[in-house]
């Protein structure tokens, strides 16, 4: 079974004073893996300007108690090469193994494979039982992990190494990654900041490390600091501007770095807000971050920084080469499936597999079998005749619902016709080739809930017109707050072509009509707030000094006072546009809201449209709206196309009851005459 899996952050202290230490948990569930033999597959990954000096995983795990430590053996490898094995202690609790990895195995994504046997012993007759039974089982616990100690290579001046430096996993996860702009931001900065943050946001995998944005006077210059500077050529400070020929500046945007006593800057600036936006636009494209080797890049209006493309047509290949299982038994592989964010799955997506196998199988009870998640979806026996070619093609059941991130697993069991024989060369294996893929058909969702935040504001995997309303004046709070938001819509986005417009005012009636809208702001800060207030779930009382009981929530004074919310509107300005209000009576009480909407793993505990959080960070949700759908008229379609087939089924039906009752009625007419004809011969 493969397990495919994210990575999150944790820091060890350093072993020697010149080294770094980063720890690489595997995410993953506590996962169980049945069977004699067992096989899971973990990825981790080596930053390219580590220089690596030791590297360690940690297993951990826990075996069936009737296991026999002397016969059940686990094998570690690291890009297929096997370089330790070990027998699991005589123990029932969790374990861990610490293992040392060899260096010169490591490359840059790195597959680590755990295989191996666990048999179990009969305590009567002390014979190791060889057939599979539930009692055969290894678990997974969360929190294996490989450890690297390492020394950093310094970035040199060019972009592409200023980037990998400032989008590395252990560069964020330390908090030595930040994106500064002006103290008193205009529109356009916050804007070009917003865009850089959103592509930054999109390299981050882990759900608990975020890059901030902050006020300028808030870089606290630590050696080993990356920062990206965004800023119009007239608010950089001195120091910076000093870096930048003012007539370089002619018509285009500059990027350039900027390395001062250990500390390592990305200047981007021009004159103008839209120049700005346009360099920001390179900052979120990873690719041409990468490819760029100069320490300067001059950005034009007519600069190309859209982000390529992958058209999604709903076909997701499981495997890019032939994947192989060896060995008598049951076997598994594992395959990770990514839709786009803003769509759900519709009815018929499918499953074509097309696999290899050998012909030494015992056919009669060899077969395939192919699992959503943990759901058998179906399953086909293996044929002698088919051995070099099979395929199995499943339609997914109707209504199954789908995750924007779920597993395909493609079980073997692949039995002997002598149950006794042990491996060897005649030990048979099965392959997955790589035309086997997942179809999905996919339809974008319709609900105006947190269930489905932020994917409401992306469409075609970016921002989907976005205006974002923020008070004249921000302070540090104001600063996290967006942090907050816009890294969760930057991991929903890939693409960074979509249209956002910050506002430090109410837009005219115009913009509100044709954009989806997050304000942000208190009553006092924001005047937008107050014009909302007949709109909010949770309104503000006449003095706007506290947030006020509704039917959801009753709402001592005080208490009132001391809350934040985040409400997901239907737009008053256009009932086919969503509207996100983040609000409170202090900036301190809207951060303590956005707090829920950062990552996906706060936001998916809500299916309402309305969060409160007070100041112990005691956070509720509940829904107000009985019509979840954002534009009615799709609801309907959608339930119109759902239906079809049940309304055609249903349009038969009454046809051929229409026809029976004909066909009664003129069997019924055709019997009345012939009893009338009778009737007349007999009175003659």
């Amino acid at each position: 079974m493969v397990i495919l899996l994210y990575l999150t952050v944790q820091e060890v202290t350093a072993q020697a004073a010149d080294n770094q230490t980063y720890t690489q948990p595997f995410q993953n569930e506590t996962t169980t893996l049945s069977g004699k033999s067992v096989v899971s597959n973990m990825y981790f990954t080596k930053m390219s300007y580590w220089n690596l000096k030791k590297a360690n995983f940690n297993f951990n795990y826990q075996i069936s108690q009737l296991a026999s430590s002397q016969m059940s053996d686990i094998t570690v490898s690291v890009n297929g090469v096997k370089f330790d094995s070990f027998r699991p202690k005589n123990e029932s609790d969790l374990q861990t193994e610490k293992i040392s990895i060899p260096l010169n195995l490591i490359q840059g994504s790195n597959k680590l494979q755990i295989s191996g046997q666990i048999l179990d012993q009969d305590s009567k007759s002390k014979n190791y039982q060889l057939s599979e039974t539930p009692a055969n089982w290894l678990t997974i616990g969360n929190g294996s992990n490989v450890n690297f100690e390492y020394q950093i290579n310094e970035a040199d001046n060019t972009l592409s190494s200023f980037y990998n430096h400032f989008s590395g996993k252990d560069t964020i996860a330390y908090q030595k990654s930040k994106i500064a702009t002006s103290d008193n931001p205009t529109s356009d900065e916050l804007t070009a900041s917003m865009i850089a943050l959103s592509g930054e946001s999109r390299m981050i995998s882990t759900d608990s490390d975020q890059i901030p944005v902050v006020k300028m006077n808030q870089l606290q210059d630590k050696s080993g600091d990356y920062s990206i500077v965004i800023s119009t050529y007239n608010n950089l400070p001195s120091r910076f501007k000093s870096q930048i020929k003012a007539s370089d500046l002619n018509n285009q945007a500059v990027l350039k770095t900027y390395y001062t006593d250990g500390k390592h800057y990305l200047l981007v600036t021009a004159r103008d807000g839209k120049l700005l936006e346009k360099a920001a636009r390179f900052v979120a494209n990873e690719e041409l971050m990468k490819e760029t080797t100069e320490s300067t890049k001059q950005i034009s209006l007519n600069t190309d920084t859209d982000t390529s493309i992958l058209q999604d047509n709903g076909t997701h290949f499981l495997t890019t080469s032939p994947d192989r299982v060896e060995g008598a038994g049951h076997r598994e592989n594992s395959y990770f499936v990514q839709i786009p964010s803003d769509q759900t799955n519709a009815d018929g997506s499918r499953i074509d597999l097309h696999f290899k196998y050998s012909k030494n199988l015992d056919f009669t009870r060899s077969l395939v079998t192919i699992y959503l998640n943990n759901t058998v979806i179906g399953s086909k026996k293996l044929s002698d005749v088919k051995a070099d070619g099979d395929d199995l093609s499943i339609a997914l059941p109707k209504n199954v619902h789908l995750n924007n991130n779920f597993s395909v697993r493609v079980a073997f069991d692949l039995e002997m016709k002598d149950q006794d024989a042990s491996d060897n060369s005649d030990t048979p294996w099965a392959e997955v080739e790589p035309e086997s893929k997942m179809i999905v058909k996919s339809e974008r969702s319709n609900d105006l809930l947190f269930s489905n935040y932020p994917t409401l504001f992306i469409d075609n995997e970016t921002y989907d017109h976005l205006a974002v309303v923020t008070p004249k004046h921000l302070n540090n709070d104001d600063f996290k707050t967006l942090t907050n938001i816009f890294n969760l819509i930057g991991l929903s986005s890939k693409n960074n072509t979509g249209s956002i417009q910050f506002y430090k005012q109410i837009p005219n009636k115009s913009v509100l009509r044709n954009n989806n809208v997050i304000v942000i702001g208190t009553p006092k800060n924001n005047p937008m707030i107050k014009s909302l207030n007949p709109n909010l779930y949770f309104k503000y009382s006449n003095k706007f000094d506290r947030i006020v009981s509704n039917e959801k929530l009753s709402i001592e004074k005080n208490y009132g006072k001391n809350i934040g919310t985040a409400q997901l509107l239907r737009s008053p300005y256009n009932d086919k546009r969503g509207m996100l209000v983040v609000t409170g009576v202090t900036s301190k009480d809207i951060y303590l809201a956005s707090t829920q909407i950062n990552f996906q793993n706060n936001v998916q505990e809500y299916t309402g449209d309305a969060i409160v959080v007070d100041m112990n960070n005691t956070h509720r949700g509940y829904r107000f709206k009985k019509d979840k759908a954002i534009d009615k008229s799709l609801a309907t379609k959608q339930n119109f196309t759902k239906n079809s087939q049940l309304l055609v089924y249903l349009g038969l039906a009454i046809v051929i009851i229409i026809m029976i009752g004909v066909a009664v009625f003129l069997t019924i007419r055709k019997q009345a005459h012939l009893n009338g004809g009778s009737k007349d011969g007999q009175q003659k």
